[in-house]
C-alpha cells in the first residue's frame, strides 16, 4: 500500500495541476495521510525552480491547515477518530511518546515536529489530545513547517538534480541531525539565560 502511495504521489508531481494535489497531500498528512509532501516538493522544485518559494509556501500553508484538522480531531474526537488513525498505521508507541514531550517541552515540541522523521500528523493529535492552546500550535506549526519546506525547496533549488538522492536516502538523519541541533541551541540558551 504505502509504494503505490508513493509512487502515485510522484507521479502527481509532475501533472500540471500538480499544485493543487501539492496543496492536497500537505494538507492530508498533516491530519491523515502517511506520505510525506516533501516527496513532490522535491520533483516539483527541480522542475520549475524559480517557483521553489511558491511550491514552498503552498506545501506550508497546505500542511498548516491540514494540522489545524489534526488539532481539531485529537482535541475534539480523539477517541473516535484520532486513535484509530494512530493504530491504522502502527503509531501507538510514537504516540505516547509525544504526549510526553507535549507535557515537557510544548511549543518546542511543535516546532521540532517539523522536523523530525515521526509524522506530523502525531504531532497534530496529540497536541489536540494534550489540549495544547491553539496559539503557540498554530506559530510553532508556522515555524517547523515553514523552516522545513523551505529549506528542502531551497536546497533543490540551488543544489539541484545531484542532491535529491540524497536527501531523499537522508531525509531521517537530516530530520534528526535538525532536531538535535535545535535540542542542543535550546539547552544552551536555557542554561545561560
Amino acid at each position: 500500500m504505502f509504494r503505490y502511495l508513493y509512487e502515485k504521489v510522484l507521479n502527481w508531481s509532475h501533472h500540471r495541476h500538480a499544485p493543487y494535489y501539492l496543496a492536497g497531500v500537505s494538507f492530508a498528512e498533516s491530519s491523515f495521510f502517511p506520505i510525506p509532501p516533501d516527496i513532490m516538493l522535491i520533483p516539483m522544485v527541480m522542475s520549475k525552480p524559480d517557483k521553489a518559494w511558491n511550491f514552498a509556501m503552498i506545501t506550508t500553508i497546505s500542511s498548516i491547515l491540514g494540522g489545524i484538522l489534526g488539532y481539531l480531531i485529537g482535541y475534539y474526537a480523539f477517541e473516535w477518530l484520532g486513535e484509530p488513525i494512530i493504530q491504522a498505521f502502527g503509531y501507538e508507541e510514537d504516540y505516547h511518546t509525544l504526549v510526553n514531550w507535549f507535557s515537557k517541552y510544548g511549543f518546542i515540541a511543535v516546532v521540532l515536529a517539523g522536523f523530525t522523521p515521526i509524522p506530523y500528523k502525531l504531532f497534530t493529535l496529540a497536541a489536540g489530545a494534550t489540549q495544547m492552546a491553539l496559539g503557540p500550535f498554530i506559530v510553532g506549526s508556522i515555524v517547523g513547517r515553514g523552516l522545513r519546506f523551505f529549506l528542502v525547496a531551497a536546497l533543490i533549488r540551488y543544489l539541484g538534480k545531484r542532491l535529491e538522492p540524497v536527501i531523499v536516502r537522508y531525509m531521517d538523519a537530516i530530520g534528526w541531525g535538525t532536531v538535535l541541533l535545535t535540542a542542543v541551541a535550546a539547552g544552551i540558551y536555557w542554561l545561560y539565560y
